[in-house]
């Protein structure tokens, strides 16, 4: 994981959407992303595991009631996906302890293991005020 520190370059496709801070929301963030990549002629997996582990974490870590999370999807030059889930919850941010071998993560910290496996570069950074946003790029010249 690692903060950004610089924007991402401007997109040549993008897609944002609000959504409920709902399992109902979480779903959907997930069916929506499939949809929209499919339509870019993009590659599901794995971006749609990793929507569905940032839309999950930000309707249960992430929640602040009557508010809604943020999905959105980007695709910039040199080819890469931007996958971002936008929550109201700054103060929570994820984290994720470091293994050892033969010792288990905690129960929640199986989904960042596997944004970490699956990603190219992920992290978070602060914004928009007063919330965070968990970011995933993933290099789709590979």
């Amino acid at each position: 994981m690692s903060q950004e520190t610089t924007a991402p370059s401007t997109p040549l496709h993008h897609f944002t959407v609000p959504l409920s801070a709902t399992r109902r929301g979480a779903r959907l963030a997930r069916l929506l992303a499939t949809e929209q990549l499919r339509s870019w002629g993009l590659p599901l997996d794995p971006a749609r595991l990793i929507v569905a582990e940032f839309a999950t974490n930000a309707v249960v870590h992430g929640r602040v009631p009557g508010r809604s999370f943020r999905l959105r999807l980007a695709v910039t030059a040199p080819a890469t996906l931007r996958i971002e889930v936008s929550d109201t919850r700054g103060e929570h941010l994820p984290t994720r302890a470091p293994t050892s071998a033969g010792v288990e993560p905690a129960e929640s910290g199986y989904g960042l293991l596997l944004v970490e496996e699956l990603a190219d570069r992920w992290g978070v950074r602060e914004g928009p005020a007063p919330g965070k946003t968990v970011w995933a790029d993933l290099d789709l010249d590979q």
